[in-house]
């Protein structure tokens, strides 16, 4: 009896500090936050600039997920990391963010539905189709937006979430961005000042409606502007970048002066410049034109700098097509869509937050850059062409009836060719150990050297050109092809270059990381699917039964003896 008195005193102490433990390890976990990530590539860790964002959060910010509804493994696979990501941004946001998914296509209703499509296409987000299967040769194809809309403070942004085509390896460098591209919203809406960024124009730049799209798309994260600089010393002094797309003239010395101690005071440029003039106007109409080089009085400068673009053309095997009328003289118009070697597709490097997993980008007529030494500037490719390409020196003849010859992989020897690369670090002015005017240095404190800065170059000045919807006069998102209804990563890849200029929160760095795709094997899943059945449904039951017998067997062992 005192043995079981004993037992009992001795369980009821184990109980009782067992539940104090308890209570104090929730005490303490109330002040300690920490979570724990066991996977290989810290899969479930945020960067700490993403963070220290969610750290600073003092509302509520509302995520409307468009991933609900019946969809192929792959993006219920979105779906799914989607959400476990928006569970870690709650936890380190102090509760302060809530989300749902929506499925858009849940209203019977088709006219209803068709409203709802065309609300979220008008707030930023595109649609994409979903391919299943349904048996061995039957396939079902729906709509669906893999997107978000993110709200906070009573503004709202779009977030793309397929950033490439839907296969499996286009799904896992969206889930690979996901952090990245929820932060860039969030730290978009918690910014109290957007930086300013101006186009510039006066230099028979493209118009404003041939980059009506990325203007637009870039005004939800900046202060867009439009500007001359007219020789004005102060033109660029209130921006945190400038864009210089295609110009077609001169550009004067006072203007260059003010561009390059705009950057020796530490500001940023895109340069998107065309090295040979091609008269599309002429290719349409005589179905050839000769393409000769600009005069715009940019090769010293950016030579300086450390690049050169070459006055020549790329061409490519690898190439969008173009719309061609095959018709007969006479005939309604048959508009064929048909590869076009002046229009070589770029891949993206992979090794920078730039253009990693990005879609391959659109070129029109661009030409190759050289990179040049200079001293204190790192360099880094961040679009290629292809292995199958070749360069073709100024002048350059193209013509139309080009379309008729199959080209021959043995004449493309001109393998990878640069055509954008960014310059970091700290540049040497173009004026240094030029003799001055005295006006000039009147107005503005000149500088030799520059602060450490970024600029990008890209030789393609039509790489920001988005096609017009010629009905309304609107424009299509740049790189969409109207004809042939592909999207290439042209927008992706701009958005990237000026939010890696601009960006101070370093935000941009969670691009770098990799995120292991882990495949099955289909033909094995195919062998072997009976054999696996049969093991996930029999063994838990034969490994029960054996636990029954084992256990009956010991019983009985126990209380015979």
């Amino acid at each position: 009896m005192k043995k079981t008195n004993r037992n009992k005193r001795r369980d009821l102490t184990a109980l009782g500090l067992t539940i104090v433990i308890l209570i104090l390890l929730n005490f303490v976990g109330s002040f300690v936050f920490h979570r724990f990530d066991l996977t290989s590539e810290k899969r479930y860790t945020l960067s700490d600039a993403t963070k220290k964002l969610l750290g600073k959060l003092n509302d509520v910010v509302y995520v409307k997920v468009y991933l609900e509804g019946d969809f192929s493994s792959g993006f219920k696979n979105l779906r799914k990391e989607t959400k476990e990501l928006l569970n870690e941004f709650r936890a380190y946001s102090n509760d302060n963010l809530e989300y749902e998914f929506i499925n858009p296509s849940a209203n019977p209703d088709k006219k209803q539905q068709k409203e709802i499509f065309k609300q979220l296409y008008d707030k930023g987000l595109h649609p994409t189709n979903d391919v299943q299967s349904k048996g061995v040769s039957e396939k079902s194809e729906n709509i669906i937006w893999p997107g978000a809309i993110v709200s906070y403070k009573g503004h709202e942004m779009p977030c793309q979430l397929l950033k490439t085509q839907g296969n499996d390896g286009g799904l896992n460098n969206s889930i690979q961005s996901l952090e990245y591209e929820f932060a860039s919203c969030i730290n978009n809406l918690n910014m109290p000042l957007k930086p300013e960024v101006a186009f510039i124009s006066g230099h028979g730049e493209m118009d404003t409606l041939a980059v009506q799209d990325i203007f637009n798309s870039l005004q939800e994260y900046y202060i867009m502007r439009r500007i001359k600089i007219d020789e004005q010393l102060d033109a660029l002094k209130p921006f945190k970048a400038i864009v210089i797309v295609k110009p077609d003239t001169t550009i004067s010395e006072k203007d260059k002066f003010i561009i390059d101690q705009y950057i020796m005071n530490g500001g940023k440029v895109l340069w998107a410049l065309d090295a040979l003039n091609t008269s599309v106007d002429s290719l349409h109409q005589l179905r050839q034109t000769i393409a000769i080089p600009y005069d715009l009085n940019l090769e010293d400068m950016l030579f300086k700098y450390g690049v050169r673009i070459n006055p020549n053309l790329v061409i490519s095997m690898d190439a969008a097509e173009i719309p061609i009328n095959q018709s007969m003289r006479g005939e309604a118009p048959r508009i064929v869509p048909m590869p076009w070697i002046f229009t070589p597709l770029a891949s993206p490097s992979n090794k920078h937050p730039i253009s990693k997993n990005l879609d391959v980008v659109k070129i029109t007529y661009g030409s190759s850059i050289d990179t040049i030494s200079a001293k204190g500037i790192t360099k880094d490719i961040l679009l290629q062409s292809s292995k199958y390409s070749k360069t073709l020196n100024s002048p350059v003849r193209i013509d139309l009836n080009y379309l008729g010859y199959k080209p021959l992989a043995r004449e493309f020897t001109d393998s990878y060719q640069t055509m954008a690369v960014l310059l970091e670090g700290k540049f040497k002015s173009l004026y240094e150990n030029r003799p001055l005017d005295k006006e000039f240095l009147k107005e503005i404190k000149y500088k030799s050297q520059s602060e450490k800065t970024s600029m990008i170059v890209i030789s393609d000045g039509d790489i920001m050109r988005n096609d017009i919807q010629v009905s309304s006069g609107k424009s299509y998102p740049l790189g969409f092809d109207k004809y042939t209804g592909k999207m290439y990563g042209n927008k992706n890849f701009i958005l990237n270059c000026i939010n890696y200029l601009c960006d101070d929160s370093g935000l941009i760095s969670v691009r770098s990381r990799e995120l292991t795709l882990r495949m099955l094997d289909k033909e094995k899943i195919k062998e072997g699917k009976l054999k696996w059945q049969l093991i996930n449904t029999l063994l838990p039951i034969l490994i029960i039964i054996l636990f029954g017998l084992i256990q009956n067997f010991n019983r009985k062992r126990k209380y015979a003896s």
